[in-house]
């Protein structure tokens, strides 16, 4: 493929014509929704976004520290069972956790009291008490773990704060605040890092050896999904605080949650290391899913019922990178589905499919019969064989993904993870939401490196350091 004919420049990707507002902006100042704001990036005229600030991220070290001092926001059910796994991460310690739930708060510091460290700081006093823990002197990680239209507001007073800033999945819902938090990373030097536990499961990172010792061959194509029943937790009046999840549901039409699926698949790939995603389409199925399981479980009465689901059931995209190479992914939590994330991915030499986990493998198969992904053991990250999975977390993946993130922060090491990673997995949430309005039509991928996705580096397939 002419790699002329398939670089998408930002001037390229903000003319692509003119948007309907039907998708969900975010006000970065306040962090409240407005459904009236058009899907940012897509559209704009590039004179109208500011320019770069900052040097390239790519690269750069954190700075050395002996411990990392991690403040926490967001203590509903993902934040608060983070915690513990903090606790057990050599040369972590939690100085302060924030929620606007009073209770949550005091679980919190208790459950940080029980696992032998000082009492933290403790913000309940209302929706931006955030901006108080970021402003703290002892914090070198904030940890975002809240609902989506919040991410980026915090992530923001993170780095305008001195402080690198990990966030839970995705990064943000439009492409003006991927390229905001694009600009703030490089303008006041601090990562801001997608802490995508799926990049860390052991399945994912032996695949990701395999293929960079060329198991695989030429790579061709993969597959990534987010394919998980919600319904019932989404109709839950406790588990999303304020059933905030389902609300997404009556304003975007499209893949509310690729990094999972993506994620995987672009290390594979070298994604930003070497290739680069340049364009994609998007489809979705009618959205009914929800509105039969709302007749089937909730009283007349309930406030749902003044809801219309727009986000279809589900969706599926493609992305074609720079290299020609094809990523497939589906997003579906609406509907009754054994949970998978696809995870495939196939080359010249053979495949690997997962959920059950099979491989076949030229030479070393024959006869066009899946073989055992066991016996390929001995190609496991040294971060499973050494470390993991410690006391669990989605199999262990979520105890693995901070110990190394914490570990690159005491070492000074380069993330394995940058923020421009972070946005380009987050990208298919908007691009989706266009495709989908333009009937399927390809849309451009923006290039968040500025350029410097051809540079071999490495990611999280590195040594162990010393």
């Amino acid at each position: 493929m002419d790699e002329r004919g398939t670089e998408l420049s930002r001037r390229t990707l903000f003319r692509t014509g003119a948007v309907a507002g039907t998708a969900l902006g975010m006000g970065a100042a306040t962090g409240a929704a407005s459904a009236s704001e058009p899907l940012a990036g897509v559209g704009e005229d590039e004179r109208s976004w500011p320019r770069p600030q900052g040097r390239s991220m790519v690269g750069v070290p954190f700075d050395r520290h002996d411990e990392v001092r991690v403040g926490v926001i967001g203590l509903g059910n993902r934040g608060l069972s983070m915690i513990p796994l903090f606790l057990a991460v050599p040369g972590a310690r939690i100085t302060a956790v924030c929620d606007t739930n009073a209770e949550a708060v005091r679980r919190a510091a208790r459950k940080v009291c029980d696992g032998g460290q000082p009492e933290p700081a403790q913000y309940a006093g209302g929706e931006h008490d955030f901006e108080k823990l970021c402003a703290r002197d002892d914090i070198d990680l904030v940890y975002v773990a809240t609902s989506w239209e919040w991410h980026v507001p915090m992530a923001l007073s993170a780095l305008r704060n001195g402080k690198h800033v990990g966030i839970e999945c995705p990064l943000a819902m439009t492409l003006r605040e991927l390229w905001e938090l694009v600009d703030a990373s490089e303008r006041h030097r601090r990562h801001c890092i997608q802490l995508e536990n799926c990049c860390y499961g052991r399945n994912e990172l032996r695949v990701l050896r395999m293929a960079h010792d060329g198991k695989f061959g030429e790579l061709l194509h993969g597959a990534g999904a987010y394919i998980h029943d919600l319904r019932e937790l989404m109709f839950s009046d406790t588990y999303y605080a304020g059933e905030w999840r389902r609300t997404w549901h009556t304003r975007l039409n499209g893949d509310l949650y690729p990094t999972h699926g993506l994620g995987p698949v672009a290390n594979y790939m070298d994604v930003n290391r070497g290739d680069r995603l340049v364009r994609m389409t998007a489809m979705s199925t009618p959205a009914l899913g929800l509105a039969e399981y709302r007749q089937q479980h909730e009283q007349p009465g309930d406030s749902s019922w003044r809801e219309r689901y727009v986000k279809g059931d589900t969706t599926m995209s493609l992305i074609q990178t720079a290299k020609g190479r094809v990523i497939r992914l589906q997003h579906d939590v609406s509907n009754p589905y054994p949970y998978s994330r696809l995870n495939q991915l196939a080359g010249t030499k053979g495949v690997f499919e997962d959920y059950p986990a099979r491989i076949y493998l030229e030479p070393d198969h024959s006869g066009d019969r899946w073989a055992r992904f066991e016996d390929y053991a001995r190609y496991d990250h040294w971060l499973w064989t050494d470390v993991g999975p410690g006391p669990g977390g989605h199999g262990g993946m979520d105890y693995v993904m901070l110990y190394r993130t914490i570990q690159t922060m005491r070492l000074g090491l380069v993330p394995d993870i940058d923020v421009y990673d972070s946005a380009t997995w987050s990208a298919p949430v908007a691009l989706s939401v266009e495709s989908i309005r333009r009937g399927g039509a390809p849309v451009p991928f923006p290039d968040f490196t500025r350029g410097r996705w051809r540079d071999a580096r490495p990611g999280i397939d590195r040594p162990k350091p010393a």
